[in-house]
């Protein structure tokens, strides 16, 4: 693994401070995802995750049409893409978080999540299973 731009989702959906957290759950719903990143006019501002809906908002038995501002984390965990992905990996053991924004100062760039290591260290493994078996092939050819 190298940089994080080699591992990163680069499409990322947002939802703004103007939407309320039955659009984020909504949203979340569509895209079959846990968590989505809040932006103020292409700033990244904070995040929002189906956890802190159920611990923020359903469970202090907040309306669905509570601010994102109110429910969010604002005191995020973030990376660059020339972030190296060992340092990446290690900053989300040490928060214990499952997804880390990609920044270009503090405009959001992409997000990697745990899946996609697991994912990017799979296509590893198996690319140098294909390679080892082509170099085996060629080897038993040439004898």
């Amino acid at each position: 693994m190298d940089k994080i731009q080699d591992i990163m989702t680069n499409d990322v959906d947002c939802c703004s401070l103007l939407d309320n957290i039955y659009e984020v759950a909504v949203k979340m719903k569509e895209l079959n995802v846990g968590a989505i990143p809040i932006v103020d006019n292409e700033k990244l501002v904070g995040m929002i995750t189906d956890r802190d809906i159920v611990i923020r908002c359903v469970a202090d038995k907040n309306p669905p049409s509570s601010k994102v501002e109110d429910i969010m984390s604002k005191e995020l965990v973030t990376v660059t893409k020339d972030t190296d992905a060992h340092e990446a990996a290690s900053l989300m053991a040490k928060h214990q978080i499952r997804r880390l924004p990609v920044v270009d100062g503090e405009k959001l760039i992409g997000i990697v999540s745990l899946g996609d290591f697991a994912l990017h260290k799979l296509t590893d493994e198996k690319a140098g299973e294909a390679l080892s078996d082509i170099s085996e092939a060629n080897n038993q050819i040439q004898h």
